[in-house]
């Protein structure tokens, strides 16, 4: 079976077509921990199952962490996956993606970067008290993707900041856990952001979703204007546009490579 490796600003995933059912579902889990082992295998952030549509997409999209838990979907994973469709001939300059979450809708830019639409918030609660600290709470799509927002010192060791959001992962206010997003202000409409992913369980170089709630927490604050909002991530560089309306709609944008194909035996 052949497998296809992707990088979206650092964020590294495996990727496989699985159109033709001959992968058991049941299987995904444990793939995605025999191929996301950095030290033994191919290594990635995460297993990206692609199926067949049910919906009217191009694709359903099935996403695993490599510890073998499931996600409902992941924001540079879907750019992954838009690219994929595109070079692949399954579907135009613009997709529709199926997922847990909801459909997540991407598009081609002239430069050859993608921007997707994130699932728009359906819970945010900000500026509440979680494991100690003062946070904003966001969860995107509906089951929702959890997300914490908080403020932190990026200069600080990386052992303390990783049991800072390890602390705020398994804190008991939040009993599916949550992903945590430790940012920095560093200019006008300018963010540096670093996310513990749960199911990860450590520092990512980047993460989709995780960019995307951070700048709608932020926008809806005042802190940021939500046009083209950089976010610095140390993967890569993403931007992010939030539109308001009867609901926060998110827009992210950056780049999706397809780092090698191979074959699995």
């Amino acid at each position: 079976m052949t497998f296809y490796k992707y990088c979206g600003a650092g964020n590294d995933f495996v990727l496989l077509e699985n159109f033709d059912r001959a992968i058991p579902e049941a299987d995904y889990p444990a793939l995605a921990q025999r191929l996301c082992v950095r030290k033994f295998s191919v290594g990635a952030d995460g297993l990206i199952v692609l199926e067949p549509p049910t919906l009217g997409g191009d694709c359903k999209m099935r996403f695993y962490n490599n510890d073998g838990s499931a996600a409902e979907m992941c924001g540079n994973g879907a750019r992954c996956i838009c690219r994929h469709c595109f070079d692949r001939g399954l579907s135009g300059e613009r997709q529709r993606i199926e997922t847990p979450a909801g459909i997540v809708t991407g598009q081609r830019l002239p430069d050859g970067r993608y921007c997707i639409r994130l699932n728009p918030p359906s819970v945010v609660r900000l500026q509440e008290a979680i494991g100690g600290a003062v946070c904003d709470y966001l969860e995107l799509g509906v089951p929702g993707i959890p997300h914490v927002v908080v403020p932190a010192d990026l200069s600080e060791k990386r052992a303390v900041l990783r049991e800072f959001a390890r602390s705020l992962r398994h804190a008991p206010e939040l009993p599916r856990g949550a992903n945590v997003n430790l940012y920095e202000l560093t200019g006008e409409n300018t963010v540096r952001l670093l996310t513990f992913e749960r199911g990860v369980e450590d520092f990512t170089l980047a993460c989709g979703t995780g960019t995307g709630a951070t700048v709608a927490a932020l926008a809806l604050r005042g802190l940021v204007s939500g046009a083209q909002t950089r976010v610095d991530c140390e993967g890569g560089t993403l931007f992010v546009d939030i539109v308001r309306g009867a609901e926060t709609q998110i827009f992210l944008s950056g780049d999706a490579t397809r780092v090698y194909t191979g074959t699995l035996e």
